[in-house]
């Protein structure tokens, strides 16, 4: 595609969904972009990595999921990446509102922080930045499970057990009463007993395999589709045992694609030319200059990538909407120059992330099979 897919904030983002979700429990707020029909409990199973494309492509390997209705599809916003689309969902706010711009971004004190592990890369290692910048802070809008509670709504946070206090867990998803989970079995069990009960209820659920397998061995692969099968057996076991008045939603954070045009950014001298820090991830990065350097690294930067890459002054990037409305004070963590990556492209930094920079499937950019997520709804049959 020549063009970018551009998120559709306020309209058929992910930061839409959870609001629709607290409008069908009764929870009070403005009308919905989405609209769901009134439930006591629901339940929003996001899977990592669940892209519309990838699964209307592999819908023999999940024929439970393929018959459910689907709302969708849903753009999940700016980057395509895990901590950004998760805070979408969970503050209903876009990227450039609740200011979780990347996978890394300048921080408010100049740090780069990384918002999947809340740490920053010093002399010794990675340094946990869960005291010197409280994800409460660094994400100060409330979430919407917080709104939920606060009306009275049973909230409960299904996701693996190594995710309770995480920084991203606090800053994308607080509020609700956090469940740790180590397979898929006690992820379906944890996600049943959150909507049994009286009174209304709200559980949140979060896989994460199907991601994992993309990056490691790349989308639509037997080992993906494998992973895929177990997704939609996932599903179905939820629904099966559904309260009569409850409903699931199921949704992804992004969808991915397979890499092999490389450009490493930490190796190639022309690449580091006047840049002071360089943040997101493989398909989205935020360059952020050295003074007076902007107009260099811009040009050198669309000289390098090419075709391969939209790139962009940062004021563009967020004129255009990138991000949605940003806050004036949240405009210092995008970069001076943003890079999202085209086709089968990707800007990996082979020192500073030497794990990702191998993998064969990435995301993070503003491609159809990025940017589109299915909105499905099972209900007790």
């Amino acid at each position: 595609m020549n063009v970018p897919v551009l998120p559709d904030y306020g309209h058929r983002s992910l930061a839409e969904v959870l609001p629709a979700i607290l409008s069908a429990l009764g929870v009070p707020g403005g009308p919905p972009a989405l609209a769901f029909e009134p439930v006591r409990a629901a339940a929003l199973l996001l899977v990592d990595g669940l892209g519309t494309e990838l699964l209307r492509e592999h819908a023999a390997d999940a024929p439970f999921l393929a018959s459910l209705p689907d709302s969708g599809p849903l753009t999940v916003g700016f980057p395509s990446s895990t901590s950004i689309s998760l805070t979408s969902l969970g503050t209903g706010l876009p990227p450039g509102a609740h200011g979780m711009v990347g996978i890394s971004f300048r921080a408010d004190g100049g740090e780069l922080l990384d918002t999947l592990r809340w740490t920053s890369q010093g002399a010794d290692g990675a340094i946990d930045m869960r005291e010197l910048l409280p994800p409460e802070q660094v994400q100060a809008a409330p979430t919407a499970l917080e709104r939920a509670a606060a009306a009275g709504v049973a909230v409960t946070v299904v996701s693996k057990q190594e995710f309770g206090g995480s920084g991203l867990t606090r800053a994308a998803l607080r509020g609700g009463d956090f469940r740790g989970t180590y397979a898929l079995g006690d992820l379906a069990a944890e996600i049943i007993a959150g909507l049994t009960g009286a009174g209304r209820r709200l559980c949140y659920g979060y896989h994460a395999d199907l991601d994992l397998l993309g990056h490691l061995h790349g989308p639509g692969t037997l080992a993906w589709r494998l992973q895929l099968s177990e997704v939609d057996r996932l599903v179905a076991l939820i629904a099966e045992h559904l309260p009569s008045d409850a409903a699931l939603v199921v949704t992804g954070d992004h969808g991915m694609v397979a890499v092999d045009r490389i450009f490493d950014a930490d190796t190639d001298p022309v690449l580091q030319e006047g840049v002071l820090l360089l943040g997101g991830d493989a398909r989205s990065r935020h360059v952020y200059v050295r003074p007076g350097a902007l107009e260099d690294v811009l040009a050198t930067w669309r000289s390098v990538l090419g075709d391969d890459a939209w790139v962009v002054p940062g004021d563009q990037a967020v004129a255009e909407g990138w991000f949605g409305q940003v806050v004036p004070q949240l405009r210092g963590r995008i970069g001076d120059v943003v890079a999202a990556a085209r086709g089968t492209a990707a800007v990996t930094r082979s020192v500073a992330e030497p794990v990702i920079s191998r993998l064969p499937g990435q995301h993070g950019s503003l491609s159809v099979e990025e940017q589109l997520v299915p909105l499905l709804v099972a209900r007790a049959s």
